[in-house]
């Protein structure tokens, strides 16, 4: 696997059925969530969305099926543990 910052990435069809996705939850407000995940091609991307606020475990989910992809300079801001990695276009 390809190592990029503390995020680790496949390059082979046998590392891809390992490989896991990495998720980070970070909230803006009790009810606004921005959520960023890694990529299999080796990048990542983030999304926010506005939330019920019950439960953010619950929530983060629907954020990247539904939220708006944040621009690479918020994004980078609000998860500086990415910054070795690329930004997904």
């Amino acid at each position: 696997m390809k190592q990029l910052g503390r995020f680790t990435f496949p390059e082979t069809s046998d590392e891809v059925r390992e490989w896991v996705v990495r998720t980070r939850v970070h909230a803006l407000a009790s009810t606004a969530l921005a959520v960023a995940h890694t990529r299999i091609e080796g990048a990542w991307c983030a999304y926010c969305m506005g939330v019920p606020g019950i439960n953010h475990n619950d929530e983060y989910e629907k954020v990247l099926k539904q939220g708006d992809k944040l621009s690479e300079e918020i994004a980078r801001l609000i998860f500086p543990e990415f910054d070795d990695v690329p930004y997904a276009r």
